[in-house]
């Protein structure tokens, strides 16, 4: 290796040791990156609720190990291979990989990559990791990203440039995840039709996603629905046409939503807080096609949810 090769770079991260322990500032060392790989150092990065259930063992108990697949950052360092990306590019590191060249890639459909598909092990694609800890010892990545460290590796497969004189690198960071999920649920998924009424349970960042994406499409009524005050403002940013909170009525949430709407029921129902209880509350708010029948199991509580309608 030569003297302008990259070097392991120690920096610091954000570590959770053991299962439900909390989380530790560590002084950590990143590997360069290897072939089709790319260093970012990381600008921003943010919270999502999968990282929380990442801390508790989901999907597998990989300890230690680096949380966080959000975020936007500068490539430090490109590998071997790397033709479509150089050091100084603004990415957002992404837990999806694109191919371009699979059956799903190309049906302008799915996301789902049949080469770059979602990583549970914890280790790049060469089963290797490149991260470690205290000389040597391995620190497991968060699916592709663990963008909670100030550098982190990932195959360039999986980032995607981000125009920094387009949008501020800190909200770029919520859609790696979050925003995208919620708007592309309304725009790509569903397919909200010019003129449907919707409604959108709890309003993170996957529920803003959801009205903007109603809203682009064309909806005539946004019902958004949170028992945090706050969230009306930010939801009509986005083009939530009314609001309920929960908590200035003991009537149900569907009934709420069904009032709003002239007793009918809306077009489209969007479940954006993961309650169990929620699931049934937006099948009985929207208007049902008989004999339906939901099972859904919540991986917080390992419990599991049906209905027949």
């Amino acid at each position: 290796m030569d003297s302008s090769s990259p070097k392991v770079i120690t920096c610091k991260a954000a570590v959770v040791w053991k299962e439900g322990e909390m989380i530790k500032i560590e002084e950590i060392q990143v590997d360069p990156p290897k072939s089709n790989e790319v260093r970012i150092k990381m600008l921003f990065a943010s919270l999502c609720h999968t990282d929380i259930l990442a801390s508790n063992g989901y999907p597998y108990p990989l300890f230690p190990r680096v949380l966080g697949h959000e975020g936007v950052g500068m490539i430090e360092s490109v590998g071997e291979n790397v033709t479509n990306l150089k050091e100084g590019d603004i990415v957002m590191p992404l837990y999806l990989g694109e191919c371009k060249e699979c059956p799903n890639c190309k049906s302008g459909k799915s996301n789902l990559c049949h080469k770059y598909h979602l990583t549970f092990s914890g280790l790049m694609l060469d089963d290797t990791p490149r991260m470690s800890i205290h000389g040597g010892q391995v620190l497991y990545h968060s699916f592709s990203c663990s963008t909670w460290s100030e550098y982190t590796v990932i195959n360039a497969n999986y980032v995607t440039k981000v125009d920094p004189q387009k949008i501020p690198l800190q909200h770029a960071s919520l859609l790696c995840c979050g925003f995208t999920t919620g708007y592309g649920a309304t725009w790509r998924e569903v397919h909200v039709e010019k003129g449907s009424t919707v409604a959108v349970l709890g309003l993170g960042a996957v529920g803003l996603g959801a009205i903007e994406g109603a809203r682009s499409q064309g909806a005539s009524k946004i019902i958004g629905v949170d028992i945090n005050e706050s969230k009306r403002g930010k939801g009509e940013l986005f083009g939530m046409t009314d609001f309920i909170n929960p908590k200035e009525s003991k009537t149900s949430v569907s009934e709420m939503i069904k009032d709003v709407d002239e007793g009918l029921g809306v077009d489209y129902v969007f479940e954006c807080t993961g309650i169990p209880s929620m699931l049934n509350e937006a099948i009985e708010a929207s208007k049902l096609a008989k004999n339906i029948y939901i099972y859904f199991v919540d991986k917080t509580d390992k419990q599991t949810y049906t209905k027949t309608y």
